[in-house]
């Protein structure tokens, strides 16, 4: 049983700091309300509930029960609707939105750190150090309020962490692009939404109370995330730095009711409108694409993984993190060679990877929870192709081996008699030494579900057409050392001189002289018309 504040409340706050789990909430009209799906009645109290006890009208009262069906009353939302074409969606891909990924999938697991001040955090290097993004927490959600916490407070913040708001943050990436300037713009996003996305409207063992607080938390955990940006210089886009900033701003959240026949008010529903922080302007800014003063990075996100993370996340969390992660990885190129170790480092921690070298138990169990979890990726048409050098079949996992017996009976039989006449079987035990030998081997690619492969091949085709039509201009524009030096030395023109007229420093024009690197093409067309050379 819950309680419920009613309207013969005066909204006097006595009862506030007594609820033990923060059940009674503050509206935008400062009245007090209860959220059902955080009310337990103060189960271990024999007397009455604190906040009952401490008012002086012995309020909130009992919420009865609520008879009827829930009115669905249509809400205007100022966002549309994602997977549009029913498979996939464009998502902010930077590498501030890969990590704070990896972040909330990982929770405890990832390698926080605390600074000269005690406060936690994880700095993740970019280009060999030449940039760094610094993750931070925060506990309250409150916008305006960028407090960090220290180790000790950090603990609980962690210890909450669901895997499944990893979910919600790449719906939260997925609504950043489609707005025009996403640091500035907000997106609202209601409860019935998030449910179809993550298929929560077909959970029924939950009650609608239930639903609304999980995902309220859900909503709140990346709203949790702070960071902070040095970024490097990068070809025309100047180097930066990005003050402490939210991932995502919760700007609101208006809670909607349904009044019944007594008087009560019941919760049916949520509405959270949100702004992305000030990493948008930097990483998703078309308009600052196109000036060369940012970037626009994006990916795509495929429907069906949101569905299959909230499926198993419970039982495979390392294949949850290693589907999460390839979502960004691909990105990059699908025929990436992905080494054993990243991927459990990436799966489970490179602590927990340390312990199972050094105890032989844990190594086995290791071991069977990670082809365990490659198994239940193949399962989901994310299939792992294995280095035949590295990763050869004696090594490979039972179910990709067994992957090899045909589906025709005459021909599997035939198949088992070849096996059983040979030295070896297909079902013989792993070979001494399996995890050292894995240490050492590596996945070529994965293959992956059609809806998340066709978007990547166009990006790949792309991506070569232009590395194509580089390569061409760079044949045709090909302008060498010997060049330069000579037609720089007949007009009479210093190395200092040359380099202020192109607006480069005196050192590139050095190393270009000396073949340390050749000159990109505008740079090739400016060196020939101020050395007066001929196209």
């Amino acid at each position: 049983m819950t309680y419920t504040i009613p309207p013969s409340c005066v909204h006097c706050g006595i009862c506030l700091p007594e609820c033990p789990t923060n059940a009674i909430q503050i509206d935008k009209n400062n009245e007090h309300w209860i959220e059902p799906g955080l009310c337990n009645s103060c189960e271990d109290n024999h007397s009455k509930p604190p906040c009952v006890s401490s008012c002086p009208d012995s309020l909130p009262l009992p919420l009865p029960t609520k008879k009827g069906r829930y009115k669905a009353h249509p809400r205007v939302l100022n966002t549309h609707h994602l997977f549009a074409n029913g498979h996939n969606n464009p998502i902010a891909s930077s590498m501030v939105i890969w990590e704070a990924c990896n972040l909330l999938a990982k929770g405890s697991v990832f390698p926080w750190r605390t600074d000269n001040q005690d406060k936690l955090y994880f700095e993740r290097l970019v280009k060999q150090g030449k940039g760094k993004i610094e993750f931070r927490l925060t506990k309250d959600v409150d916008s305006h309020v960028n407090h960090t916490l220290g180790e000790k407070d950090a603990a609980s913040t962690i210890e909450l962490m669901d895997i499944r708001a990893a979910c919600v943050h790449l719906i939260f990436a997925a609504f950043a692009t489609t707005l025009e300037r996403p640091w500035e713009e907000e997106f609202a996003i209601d409860n019935k939404q998030i449910e179809t996305y993550l298929g929560l409207n077909k959970r029924k063992d939950l009650s609608k109370a239930a639903k609304l607080t999980l995902i309220k938390s859900l909503i709140q955990q990346p709203c949790k995330l702070i960071a902070n940006v040095d970024w490097f210089r990068q070809g025309k886009i100047q180097s930066f730095s990005l003050p402490k900033d939210r991932i995502w701003h919760l700007a609101a959240i208006d809670n909607h009711f349904q009044e019944d026949a007594h008087g009560y008010k019941h919760l049916v529903g949520m509405t959270f409108r949100i702004r992305a922080g000030m990493w948008a302007k930097y990483f998703l800014n078309k308009q600052g694409y196109k000036k060369y003063v940012a970037y626009y990075q994006y990916g795509t996100l495929p429907k069906f993984l949101l569905t299959t993370v909230m499926t198993i996340w419970h039982q495979h969390e390392g294949t949850v993190r290693m589907m999460l992660w390839l979502l960004f990885k691909t990105k990059m190129g699908k025929q990436q060679r992905i080494t054993i170790p990243k991927l459990m480092y990436v799966a489970y921690g490179e602590a927990k990877v340390r312990e199972a070298a050094l105890n032989r138990e844990k190594r086995k169990r290791l071991l069977r929870r990670f082809e365990s979890d490659l198994e239940v990726l193949n399962h989901y048409q994310i299939k792992p192709i294995f280095d035949p050098v590295t990763y050869p079949t004696k090594i490979q996992p039972l179910w990709a081996r067994l992957a090899a017996v045909p589906d025709d009976a005459d021909e599997a039989m035939e198949f088992w008699i070849k096996d059983g006449c040979n030295e070896t079987s297909i079902t013989d035990p792993a070979p001494p030494g399996k995890w050292n030998l894995l240490m050492k081997a590596r996945i070529l690619y994965f293959e992956l579900p059609p809806e998340w492969d066709k978007q990547l091949s166009r990006w790949e085709n792309k991506k070569q057409r232009k590395t194509r039509r580089q390569s061409k201009t760079q044949t045709v524009s090909h302008l060498n050392a010997e060049q330069i030096i000579s037609a720089r030395k007949r007009l009479g023109i210093s190395q200092r001189k040359l380099a202020q007229q192109l607006g480069k420093s005196q050192s590139w024009i050095r190393d270009i002289e000396n073949s340390r690197f050749s000159a990109k093409p505008d740079d090739r067309l400016k060196l020939k018309k101020i050395l007066d050379l001929e196209e």
